[in-house]
């Protein structure tokens, strides 16, 4: 929408949610609005002003239930029917949950304002929290229910925080950070269920068997492109929609954000990425497609996350398997920079504490299909 309005575009634009929330920042949820620094309008991604000199209509509150691509016709939960020379998709993921999760209290999902809400209301002094999942959510949450002074047990299946995204020797630094912070880490085992008294979730069971209490039990194990509202559309819905490398579904079609896949030219395969830097920079290259730009969508990723003092910065894309280098600072202090390498190649950067001389490093990463 702002970039539309940036290029010069002066048409009509509708925004369609199924919150009734104005526009937010999805980041803050797991820290500030969590932690309470914040209070949710602080999260807003404008201001009301800046929001209504955009010129746009929104209808929230009202999900989308079906498209047609054909006529270019959405309809929504109410009955509405919206019909539009182009649609962007930008409905994002929906989280995973437990199979037995489902009508217990006490268990908690983080994905929108509310959820943050709702599990923030949780925390009480003296809680005991088990959070079920060691990727970049479940390792932020931990550290601000920590930062809380709350019981905090983090679980799932890797041996360390986050290592299926920054690999052995960074996840390993991460999982010292937390120890040092007072966290249990209970990793390593998959989680088969959950106990409960009554409609209350009193504790997480592992596949040992081991039962780890709590008052509170987050579940961030990942989420999938929330798709189901496009069956029957015709487009091509596989782990997201299908998009070409203008990120363009069908005609007059797009889809932006977790929830497209589209084909990277320079890596020659479809991509999908969970950050909202991608959100932010397909939203600005498909609002110039829309105005008859013919550009490639091509970015180089990046991501970053917050972590009691550690502030991660990521650029590329760093498997578990790749070989990390340390080529500035050192990790025993808790500054540095790492070089991956997959296949000969270099495929990403991150920095520790280190932002801008990450920054500059993403330069060394290589323009290969061998990225991914």
């Amino acid at each position: 929408m702002e970039s539309l309005r940036r290029r010069g575009y002066a048409g009509e634009v509708v925004v369609l949610g199924d919150e009734p929330h104005a526009p937010y920042d999805r980041p803050p949820l797991s820290k500030q609005v969590l932690l309470g620094a914040w209070e949710p309008a602080r999260a807003a991604l404008r201001p009301p002003e800046a929001v209504s000199a955009l010129a746009a209509g929104f209808v929230l509150g009202d999900p989308a239930v079906a498209l047609d691509p054909v006529t270019q016709t959405v309809w929504t939960a109410s009955g509405r029917e919206l019909q539009a020379d182009a649609i962007v998709i930008a409905t994002g993921l929906r989280p995973r949950t437990l199979p037995d999760q489902e009508g217990l209290t006490g268990v908690h999902v983080l994905r929108t304002l509310d959820d943050a809400l709702a599990l923030r209301r949780d925390l009480s002094d003296g809680a005991r929290v088990v959070v079920v999942g060691e990727g970049v959510l479940g390792a932020e949450i931990t550290a601000t229910a920590r930062t809380l002074g709350l019981d905090v047990t983090m679980t799932g299946p890797q041996r360390a925080p986050m290592a299926l995204q920054v690999g052995t020797r960074v996840s390993a630094a991460l999982a010292d950070l937390h120890q040092e912070r007072g966290v249990r880490l209970r990793l390593g085992d998959g989680v088969v269920g959950l106990t409960a008294e009554g409609t209350r979730v009193t504790g997480v069971r592992l596949s040992t068997g081991e039962v780890l209490p709590a008052d509170a039990v987050v579940v961030a194990i990942g989420a999938s492109p929330a798709t189901e509202w496009l069956a029957g559309s015709g487009l091509r819905l596989d782990n997201g929609v299908v998009c070409d490398s203008r990120c363009r579904a069908a005609e007059g079609i797009y889809a932006v954000g977790d929830v497209a896949r589209w084909h990277h030219e320079r890596l020659g395969r479809l991509v999908r990425l969970e950050n909202r830097t991608n959100a932010t920079m397909q939203a600005a290259a498909v609002a110039g497609v829309i105005l008859g730009e013919d550009e490639p969508y091509v970015p180089v990723p990046y991501f970053w996350t917050d972590q009691f003092d550690a502030k991660l910065h990521v650029h590329g894309f760093l498997s578990a398997d790749a070989d990390a280098e340390v080529v500035e600072g050192d990790v025993a202090d808790r500054r540095f920079v790492a070089r991956y390498r997959s296949g000969g190649a270099v495929t990403g950067v991150l920095g520790w504490n280190m932002p801008k001389q990450a920054r500059l490093r993403r330069a060394e990463i290589d323009d290969v299909p061998a990225l991914l």
